[in-house]
């Protein structure tokens, strides 16, 4: 048999003497005692569930107890599939990069940023490339100034061996909306 994951205390189990109770419709009946309360929801054929312990008096709603944990856990999947996480993705260039190569990671680094997943940015440096670091900063510099105002640096680029990384992340829809306003108003 699957476990609860709500740990609900029912019926003659509620330690409190007086509850707030919340009828099976979901309207407040008012503070009454516990056994009075426990009478109520057995003369409807319902358990008395308290459902806000903490509070004072504690929250307890007369509710068939199965119909309660389903809607809960329905809730709790909706609330689940609702809730995107945004990922890390890298990217990795050279530093000495060709255009065509560039333009095209930058597009996929555009098409991370639209699905709001933050960015790693990795120059990979080879052999003798190593003696010309300051190209990486570059780089990394040129692709800040592509995605400007639109993009936030979460962390400084700084070398892990023979890898320059950085992490970007975009700067949410309402920030953007402000700064274009703003560009737009300045030029008027």
């Amino acid at each position: 048999m699957k476990r609860s994951k709500f740990n609900w205390i029912i019926n003659y189990a509620i330690r409190s003497p007086e509850l707030r109770v919340i009828g099976p419709d979901g309207k407040q009946i008012g503070v009454l005692k516990k056994e009075d309360a426990i009478k109520k929801a057995q003369g409807l054929g319902l358990d008395l569930v308290e459902i806000a312990p903490t509070a004072k008096p504690p929250v307890a709603r007369i509710a068939e107890l199965g119909k309660l944990r389903y809607e809960q856990e329905k809730k709790q999947r909706r609330e689940k599939k609702n809730a995107k996480s945004s990922e890390l993705k890298e990217v990795r260039f050279s530093p000495f990069i060709a255009d065509h190569d560039f333009n095209n990671r930058i597009g996929r680094i555009e098409e991370f940023l639209k699905e709001k997943n933050k960015v790693r940015i990795v120059v990979v440096f080879m052999g003798r490339h190593m003696g010309s670091k300051q190209f990486g900063y570059q780089l990394i510099k040129r692709i800040a100034d592509k995605f400007e105002g639109r993009i936030t640096l979460d962390a400084e680029p700084k070398f892990i061996g023979r890898h320059l990384f950085t992490i970007i992340s975009p700067l949410n829809k309402v920030k953007v909306e402000r700064q274009e306003l703003k560009e737009n108003t300045s030029t008027i």
